[in-house]
């Protein structure tokens, strides 16, 4: 008898195959090949710091990591060290009461929590607010819960926010899930209180849950960006909302993977119950360095990363318009989002951009057809070789 299998079936999942298409791949194929060969590369594309993690995590999670009450399984909310300092940072930094046993949720990076919440609170068949233009697992989050994803257009001339007004009222009845995410990826784009205030009473009104990805708050340069509890009359034990906020970007963590949720107790318990039942918990260790990273959010060296950032926005927009690029800087983020050179679109631009300049942009095009005439810049390359980017593309006409 013969067992090898006949694959009548595919092997993946209607959900996997439900997925868009990974539209970088492309640009990644030829990137790895120029490296292979030798070529100088510069990658702007990656949105992952290129600094260590300050030596201060580093000391705490070394002490940590010998203790051995860190070394069983974690608190399934999280460890009480960690909750208890992120409220601290939510009240230093925002101005927000929260109760650590009720408001908060360890997460294992903001990932994890944003791509369960759909397990956690949508049904087959309801629908999910978000963005055409962004992080991508807003989709594959809806999808894998059985939803439907509602597309939210972002545009140049809104600033990059959804026009909240021009949602259809069958999407409203339907939709069970608002993403919404300030400062923005790939966009830069920072709301306001009056934004949040706006989204906030839409959602009330159609029993819509607010869900708003806040990882980039402590990127900034000119103005903090807000939390959407800082709205006035907005409660967290009344409004049906969670915010995300990650240490990845802040204190350059990434792969520690540590990020907490904030928001209604029934919302943030609904996605611990699903957590409760896909993972145990962050490593405590892990949860200890974060809540000393967290304490200090206003180091020397955290302040000082957000400064470099800004002398790298400050070259590359200066040397992106020289080129002809007519770029907005933005107030937050560690990203660029800049119109492509006239007479090229997102792929045909970043194409060039590798082929012929050894660098690596993120074409617009690959979150969006709407953004197609847009590229993604990283800050995440030092001052020197972002001037030797700029050097590279002046070589080239436009």
């Amino acid at each position: 008898m013969s067992l090898t299998a006949t694959h009548k079936r595919p092997i993946r999942s209607q959900r996997l195959l439900d997925l868009p298409p990974y539209l970088f791949i492309e640009i990644d194929r030829k990137r790895r090949a120029k490296i292979a060969a030798g070529a100088d590369v510069i990658n702007l594309g990656v949105g992952d710091p290129d600094r260590p993690t300050p030596p201060f995590i580093i000391d705490a999670m070394a002490e940590a990591i010998r203790d051995p009450r860190n070394h069983p399984y974690p608190f399934d909310a999280g460890h009480p060290d960690f909750r208890q300092a992120a409220s601290r940072f939510l009240k230093r930094r925002f101005g927000l009461t929260v109760d650590p046993n009720r408001h908060l949720l360890t997460c294992i990076g903001s990932k994890d929590g944003i791509a369960h919440l759909p397990l956690a609170v949508v049904n087959p068949g309801d629908a999910v607010l978000g963005a055409d233009i962004g992080y991508p697992v807003y989709r594959s989050g809806a999808i894998f819960a059985g939803a439907e994803y509602i597309e939210m257009p972002l545009t140049e001339q809104r600033r990059w926010l959804p026009d909240l007004d021009a949602i259809e009222p069958a999407a409203l009845e339907r939709a069970r899930l608002m993403w919404v995410n300030h400062p923005g990826n790939p966009t830069a784009a920072v709301a306001d209180l009056d934004f949040y205030a706006k989204a906030a009473r839409l959602c009330a009104e159609h029993d819509i849950i607010l869900a708003s990805d806040n990882a980039y708050s402590e990127v900034f340069f000119e103005v903090k960006p807000p939390s959407m509890w800082q709205v006035p009359g907005l409660s967290l034990d009344e409004f049906h909302g969670i915010e995300f906020h990650s240490l990845s970007k802040t204190f350059n963590m990434t792969g520690w993977r540590i990020a907490f949720a904030v928001g209604h107790p029934e919302v943030v318990a609904a996605l611990g119950a699903v957590k409760g039942n896909c993972d145990s918990g962050q490593f405590n260790a892990i949860q200890q360095a974060g809540a000393v990273a967290l304490d200090h959010s206003e180091h020397p060296e955290v302040a000082a990363m957000r400064e470099t950032y800004r002398q790298r926005r400050d070259v590359l927009c200066e040397g992106l318009r020289s080129i002809g690029v007519n770029v907005r800087p933005p107030s937050a983020s560690f990203f660029v989002w800049a119109p492509c050179p006239k007479g090229y679109d997102s792929f045909a631009f970043c194409t060039r951009c590798l082929e012929e300049a050894n660098v690596v942009f993120v074409p617009g095009g690959g979150f969006a057809p709407s953004a197609n005439h847009y590229f993604r810049a990283a800050l995440t390359v030092e001052v020197d070789r972002i001037a030797e980017v700029i050097r590279r593309l002046k070589a080239l006409k436009w």
